[in-house]
């Protein structure tokens, strides 16, 4: 299974990277299309979205006594990981709204963001010309009002890169980025494709989204402990031919991407970078958006 369609899958990936190479205004396209199709999908869950992410608080009787592991490195513990809260608030939430427009497959690959979405529709067509598909991959990251950074980490697995395939037997293979910061750099290897070809011949793009989370600590020792829903910031991230190809966002920004909070015991390979929602706004206002609830 693993090279039954490899022949066809390097031909046509070939010609379609080097169609979007040539026409990147497609996948910014696409890009904006994702940010307006997720922004219809707050406002349109807007209430639900709030009254089950904050039953969650509602919910302390029952798992008080079997809170979740601390994060990070020196927790201070007057908050709750509110991880899962997020994720299992918006995802199946996220894959209902699709299926109202999109014809969505659920595909599989071994590694990469939270929620990963095949979508299809004439209107895709409309905008990518060559197909009428994309892979839309999303990562929740939920945080409380101390880590709410200008920024998210993004680990190798949730950014895309120039995917080079110069020989069919090698497989795609991306070149190493650089995380730039003002003291300190170091390489990223990201581990995603700008494209896939499908089985079935059909080629998916990828855009990357960040839907963050923010909740509010109202503190656990006061009257009325809770962590509530306070906004929601929406990013998309170029995909990595945006990226290191045409226009080269990288290379024009290269504090687009700077070093994460990996320390230096982390397998090179697997080390993330902190992406600058300062610079993605600075690339097009539409690229960052916030929510309030």
């Amino acid at each position: 299974m693993f090279n039954r369609y490899r022949e066809e899958q390097f031909k046509k990936y070939i010609e379609a990277r080097s169609f979007f190479i040539h026409n990147p205004d497609r996948l910014i396209q696409i890009e904006q299309f994702c940010m307006n199709t997720l922004t219809g999908f707050i406002n349109e869950y807007h209430i639900e979205i709030k009254n089950d992410y904050d039953e969650a608080s509602f919910l302390y009787p029952f798992w008080q006594n079997y809170p979740p592991d601390e994060r990070g490195r020196q927790p201070k513990g007057d908050q709750y990981p509110w991880i899962e809260v997020g994720e299992h608030v918006f995802c199946p939430k996220i894959s209902r709204f699709l299926t109202k427009s999109f014809k969505v497959r659920d595909v599989g690959i071994p590694s990469g963001p939270d929620d990963r979405y095949i979508l299809s529709a004439s209107a895709i067509r409309e905008v990518l010309e060559i197909t009428d598909s994309f892979w839309l991959f999303i990562d929740i990251k939920s945080v409380g009002p101390r880590d709410d950074q200008d920024h998210s980490v993004m680990s190798h697995n949730q950014i895309s890169g120039d995917g080079v395939w110069d020989e069919k037997d090698y497989g795609v293979i991306n070149k190493v980025m650089t995380a730039t910061g003002k003291r300190t750099s170091h390489p990223f290897h990201c581990a995603i494709p700008p494209l896939f070809i499908l089985s079935n011949s059909a080629i998916v793009p990828v855009v990357h989204m960040v839907l963050k989370p923010v909740y509010s600590m109202q503190g656990l020792s006061n009257d009325e402990p809770g962590q509530p829903l306070s906004r929601v910031t929406l990013a998309v991230i170029p995909n990595g031919i945006l990226l290191t190809e045409n226009p080269g966002y990288l290379i024009l920004h290269p504090e687009l991407f700077f070093p994460g909070k990996d320390d230096k015991e982390k397998n090179p390979k697997k080390t993330r970078v902190r992406v600058s929602f300062a610079i993605l706004r600075s690339l097009a206002d539409w690229r960052y958006v916030d929510i309030p609830f």
